[in-house]
C-alpha cells in the first residue's frame, strides 16, 4: 500500500504551532538511557481537554555504533485495537517529519484554519482519520527527520537502503516491546518519496518469514 501525495510548505502560524506542539512531547537528552520507556501523551497545546485517543511516543535505537535513534508516534485504533490492523507510516521528502502525516493527512488531529492572532493555533478532532479503524505507527525516518537523531554525525549518513534496513530493525524492536499487536494484520504505507522505501521495506519484512 503506497500513497503518493504532494506536500505544501507550512504557513508561519503552523510552524509556530509545531514548536509549541514539540514542547509537549518528551525531549531526548544524552543523559537518558537508550531505549527509554515510551511516554503516553494525554493532552496537547491547542486541544481542549484530554485527547480522545491513546497516543504513545518514544525512541528506538537502530544504530548502536553511532547512537542513532528513530522517534515515533503511535496512535492506537479507536475501534478494536486488538483486532484492527497496524500500519507503519513513512513520510517522504528530504528528512521531513512524519508529524505532517499526523496533522495534515491521516491522523486524528487537524489544525483549525483561522487568522493567526499570536496565540497557539488550535487543534480539532478529525473524525475520519485512519486511526478510527487502524492503529498507526508514525515514524520519523530516516535519522535526522523530526526528532530522530544520532549522537555521532556519521549516523546521519544513510541512504534509501540503509534507512529501510534501520526501519526493519525498528519494527522488530518495537513489536518485541508491543507483543499484543503481533496477531494483527500489518501494513506498510507512505507518501511522496516514501514510495521508494515502502516496497523495499515490505520485501525485507516478508523475507524474514
Amino acid at each position: 500500500m503506497v500513497m503518493v501525495m504532494v506536500m505544501a510548505l507550512l504557513p508561519l502560524r503552523q510552524l509556530i504551532f509545531l514548536l509549541c506542539f514539540f514542547s509537549a512531547l518528551p525531549r531526548r537528552c544524552r543523559f537518558l538511557p537508550a531505549e527509554a520507556a515510551p511516554t503516553l501523551v494525554a493532552s496537547l497545546p491547542g486541544f481542549d481537554g484530554p485527547l480522545p485517543f491513546r497516543l504513545e511516543t518514544g525512541y528506538v535505537t537502530v544504530d548502536e555504533q553511532n547512537g542513532s535513534e528513530l522517534f515515533y508516534y503511535f496512535i492506537e485504533s479507536e475501534g478494536d485495537p486488538r483486532r484492527d490492523p497496524v500500519i507503519v507510516w513513512i513520510t517522504g521528502g528530504d528528512r521531513c517529519s512524519v508529524l505532517s502525516a499526523l496533522l495534515f493527512e491521516i491522523g486524528p488531529l487537524k489544525l483549525i484554519g483561522e487568522p493567526y492572532n499570536g496565540t497557539i493555533p488550535r487543534l480539532r478532532y478529525h473524525p475520519y482519520a485512519w486511526t478510527k479503524v487502524a492503529s498507526v505507527l508514525f515514524v520519523d525516518s530516516p535519522v535526522g527527520a523530526g526528532f530522530s537523531f544520532s549522537l555521532d554525525p556519521r549516523g546521519y549518513d544513510v541512504g534509501e537502503i540503509s534507512s529501510s534496513l534501520q526501519l526493519k530493525k525498528f519494527l522488530t524492536k518495537w513489536f518485541t516491546e508491543h507483543p499484543d499487536y503481533l496477531p494483527n494484520s500489518f501494513y506498510v504505507g507512505g507518501d511522496s518519496s516514501g514510495g521508494k522505501i515502502v516496497p523495499f521495506l515490505a520485501q525485507k519484512i516478508s523475507e524474514a518469514f
